[in-house]
């Protein structure tokens, strides 16, 4: 039974929140009418004494204002209750308030002349009994009473009150007092009407209490009833039905006992099978949930009473690979698609493993519109059973997909079964062999046992294994590795034998390609080194024992690497076939031709090893290689460097001998290349040297051993050092300070000119951007670079972030080049050069009229500077400047003609004498570098000099 609480109820502050802004909604239009009267009043009284266009445009804002308030209060009229109760409303309505409020204060403050006593009267008048009557309406909400006062009332009396008229303070006075008045009585009004309103809602919300209770009594009342006249026709019905209860009870009970003896009986009996089974019976009830299972240690590793829900304990456990099939099954079976169901999925064990388990059930009861009720059935754990599935699958698939053959016997030696590889192997089909005795389909040769024998053998060893040499179905013969083993039952008589063979055919194939590759160079078919060693060692042996001559022949190309990188390594590979046929031809079969590495030949000598033949036999080689080759669209001439060595007359062993050969080369080469040179005790310690220096540059460029001198270029025009070379030197830390004759050769041919090269530019923007940004002056510094460092595809990207490092303008710095450098037909030298110039890097042509000089490239490039090589200056007769050389002077006139025409500057080196100088200065050559002005200085030494520069 229900009881209704008899306590106050609460008005809620929302329901109290949303009555007043109903209220204030429902007669917000009124105020503004009110106002809007005012306006139309005024018009006729203020026409003849205040502005025509003020009048009316204060007339238009508030019909503007008035038009606003009416759209304001139907759209909150029109808005859902839960959207009413939002702060916007209001704050929307205080606005217009504001606004309205300041209009009719507008007419105290603007519209009524201040000098006008009998025109204030009225429209004071007027005005004041309008905003009264506005102020009352709007009491019952303060806050709209308060934005519609504070600029209706209080703006305009303050105004007045501020004025120094005669009659205005005393408005302004009067409407002071009245708005302390009006703000009384709108406080008092405001809080009657608030309580009023409390007071309403709690009437409404006890009454509506009151109406529920009386409900509430009624409704009981009338079940009560209900329930009377229940219980007295139940009574009534137990009373008629007490007695034939009493006899079916008595009859119901010997039946039960009856059947329970049998159910007992057949429950131990269904027990035992099932125990036996090792099956799991599962009772589930849809509608609860409720499942009942058997044997969950078993199958689940569960304890009994931890399962009672399907969906909660064990839904949880299927395999996530299995979910699908497990509900999909489910669901056509109980859409009565199936009668009955069975499925295979995997359930997560107690210890986390998971277990294989069949699941067999139907429904067994359903509802009126077919929905399942009930169902029942049984689970095994089938994990063994899987195992051994797949091991047999397994095994199955090894037997068909080995590369071994397979043949299985029966004691018999008849064939049982075959796999796949047993039919590629001798070309014998399955269903050909298969029934067949294995000795009709192997040929026995002689020299090796039969089967019969082998089958004999292995009556005392179960397995055998061996070569034996087999028959294709074509008849060739093949030599194949036979493995048999004997299969027992526990009786341990033979039941089966099982054969394995692998083809050696392809494996001695292998061996042999393998035993070649060991031995030769797979590019030329030539000796490798391996063989090459070997030989060398047996041929020194044998000399040494017949006291015979040896010389060995160490072949290297020329320029080969440059080959290989301008044409490729398939025009390069080819070039290394046809210089190795070439040397096959002009050597004898007694002796040995080798590939060392890629471009290294060497021949070993045993016969005609005086100085004379090998001198003829040398020079036959060079000439045979310089015969043009032709591959592809190329048609290339090679030249090679050959050096020398003999046993016993200057080496004593092997190594030795290709030591000396090498370096009796490496001077071939050093003296130009296209020749040959024998080992003489002078060349050991030349190569050394050469390679001790090598290693030390490499720990120069570790170690930054590497300095810049600087020699000034004076502007001729200006008299002024306005540039300089940077040039490299090597501080040895044994032989002092090395000039880069001595190691630039060497870094060009180890490529450490590129790391080289790097460095020196890197220092040398250090350098000028220190002179850049902190004095004495700004100069161009000029690098000069080597063809390796342009034909590196990022040298340009490297460029641009040295001088964003050192802050180093591009227009500070230029490149010195060679003529041969702009004759490479390198994309990456042609596109770096375009970059570099578009980047703002000024590049300079060094050594200008010594190399391959030609118009085409100072128009293909775009070239800023020429220097006239030192070797023209040097023949100016220093002594007489206005006779100079015919020739020298000639040259000199026309390149800086030819320079001048082309926009170009023109830079003299190796000035040393004044008659040089002056003959530049006649002839308009911009500037000038030679000892005459300065040798290459250090650092701090040319800074004294830009100073000095900079003062005169």
């Amino acid at each position: 039974m229900t009881f209704t609480s008899t306590s106050q109820p609460v008005v809620p502050q929302q329901h109290l929140r949303l009555r007043a802004l109903d209220m204030l909604f429902a007669f917000a239009r009124l105020p503004q009418w009110l106002i809007m009267f005012n306006a139309v009043a005024m018009l006729p009284l203020l026409w003849s004494h205040t502005s025509h266009l003020q009048l009316l445009s204060w007339t238009g804002v508030l019909g503007v204002l008035t038009l606003l308030r009416v759209m304001l209060v139907r759209r909150y009229q029109n808005a859902p209750e839960s959207q009413r109760v939002r702060l916007r409303w209001p704050a929307m309505l205080y606005l217009g308030n504001l606004a309205s409020g300041l209009c009719l204060g507008w007419v105290h403050i603007a519209l009524v002349p201040a000098d006008n006593f009998m025109l204030q009267a009225p429209a004071y008048a007027l005005t004041a009994g309008i905003s009264v009557c506005v102020s009352v309406i709007y009491a019952y909400r303060f806050r709209a009473f308060l934005a519609f006062a504070l600029t209706g009332w209080l703006l305009p009396s303050l105004y007045l009150l501020l004025q120094d008229d005669a009659s205005s303070p005393y408005w302004g006075m009067m409407g002071s007092i009245l708005f302390c008045c009006l703000l009384m009585g709108a406080a008092f009004i405001n809080r009657s009407i608030k309580m009023a309103l409390q007071a309403g809602l709690h009437n409404e919300l006890l009454v509506g209490r009151l109406e529920e209770a009386r409900r509430q009594s009624e409704d009981l009342n009338h079940q009560l009833t209900q329930e009377i006249q229940q219980r007295r026709q139940a009574e009534q019905s137990l009373r008629d039905s007490h007695g034939v209860l009493e006899e079916h009870v008595t009859l119901r009970t010997a039946e039960l006992e009856q059947a329970s003896a049998a159910l007992k009986s057949s429950q131990t009996q269904l027990t035992l099978a099932m125990d036996a089974s090792q099956l799991g019976l599962w009772d589930w009830n849809l509608e609860t949930d409720e499942v009942a299972h058997s044997h969950l240690e078993e199958i689940f590793g569960l304890p009994t009473h931890s399962v009672t829900s399907m969906r909660a304990h064990l839904a949880p456990r299927v395999h996530p690979d299995d979910t699908e099939l497990v509900r999909s099954t489910l669901i056509n079976h109980m859409r009565m698609l199936t009668n009955s169901y069975r499925i295979e999925y995997r359930v997560r064990h107690a210890d986390g493993r998971w277990v294989w388990v069949e699941d067999s059930g139907r429904a067994v009861e359903h509802d009126a519109n077919g929905r399942v009720l009930r169902m029942i059935g049984t689970r095994r754990d089938i994990s063994a059973r899987k195992i051994h599935d797949e091991q047999a699958k397994l095994a199955a698939t090894v037997f068909e997909a080995t590369a071994e053959g397979i043949f299985i016997l029966d004691p018999d030696l008849r064939i049982l079964t075959v796999n796949n590889a047993f039919s590629v192997i001798t070309g014998f089909a399955a269903e050909d062999v298969v029934g067949v005795p294995i000795v009709d389909t192997n040929k026995v040769t002689k020299n090796q046992p039969n089967f019969q024998a082998l089958c004999d053998i292995l009556e005392n060893n179960d397995r055998w294994e061996g070569e034996r040499i087999s028959q294709r179905r074509s008849g060739e013969l093949y030599p194949q590795w036979l493995q048999l083993t004997v299969v027992r039952n526990t009786a341990g008589n033979v039941t089966h034998y099982v054969g394995f063979f692998a083809d050696l055919s392809v494996r001695r194939q292998t061996e042999e390609k393998l035993q070649y590759l060991t031995s030769h160079d797979s590019l030329t078919g030539l000796a490798n080194r391996s063989m090459f060693t070997q030989r060398l060692q047996e041929s020194t042996a044998r000399a040494r024992q017949l006291g015979q001559n040896l010389a060995l022949m160490h072949v290297d190309l020329d320029r080969f690497k440059h080959i290989n990188d301008t044409l490729g390594h398939a025009v390069a590979d080819e070039l290394l076939r046809q210089v190795a046929l070439r040397l096959r031809e002009v050597t004898p079969d007694t002796d040995t031709l080798a590939r060392l590495s890629a471009d290294e030949f060497v021949i070993i000598i045993e016969q005609d090893t005086s100085r004379e033949r090998l001198e003829h036999r040398a020079g036959l080689i060079l000439d045979f290689l310089r015969l043009p080759l032709v591959i592809g669209e190329h048609e290339l001439v090679v030249t090679a460097s050959i050096g020398i060595s003999e046993f016993p007359r200057t080496a004593r062993d092997s190594l030795v001998l290709i030591t000396q050969a090498n370096q009796a080369m490496q001077h071939a080469k050093h003296l130009g290349g296209n020749s040959f040179q024998f080992f003489t005790e002078q060349l050991p310690g030349y190569s050394l040297a050469r390679l001790q220096l090598e290693n030390q540059l490499r720990k120069a460029l570790d170690e930054d051993q590497l300095i810049l001198h600087y020699q000034p270029k004076l502007h001729l025009a200006s008299d002024r050092i306005q540039g300089a070379e940077a040039l490299v030197r090597w501080q040895h830390p044994e032989q002092g300070l090395l000039l880069p004759g001595a190691f630039i050769e060497i870094a060009e041919e180890t490529g450490m000119i590129i790391a080289l090269g790097d460095a020196v530019l890197t220092k040398a923007c250090v350098q000028a951007s220190a002179w850049y940004h902190r004095g004495p002056a700004p100069i161009c510094i000029a690098v000069n670079l080597s063809v390796q460092q342009l034909r590196q595809s990022n040298f340009a990207a490297r460029v641009q972030q040295i001088l964003e490092q050192t802050r180093l303008p591009a227009s500070m710095l230029e490149f010195e080049l060679t003529e041969s450098m702009l004759l490479e037909h390198v994309d990456a030298v042609a596109e770096n050069i375009a970059q570099l110039k578009h980047m703002g890097i000024r590049l300079a042509i060094d050594d200008f009229g010594t190399g391959y000089s030609s118009l085409a490239y100072l128009k293909r490039f775009p070239i800023s500077t020429l220097k006239i090589d030192r070797a023209f200056i040097g023949e100016l007769d220093e002594h007489s400047p206005q006779r100079p050389r015919s020739q020298d002077a000639a040259i000199i006139r026309a390149i800086i003609a030819m320079a001048h025409s082309l926009d170009l500057i023109v830079v003299a080196e190796g000035v040393e004498h004044d008659g040089q100088l002056e003959f530049l200065k006649e002839h308009l050559c911009d500037e000038v570098q030679g000892y005459l002005i300065s040798r290459p200085v250090t650092a701090a030494e040319f800074t004294t000099l830009l100073t000095e520069s900079a003062e005169a």
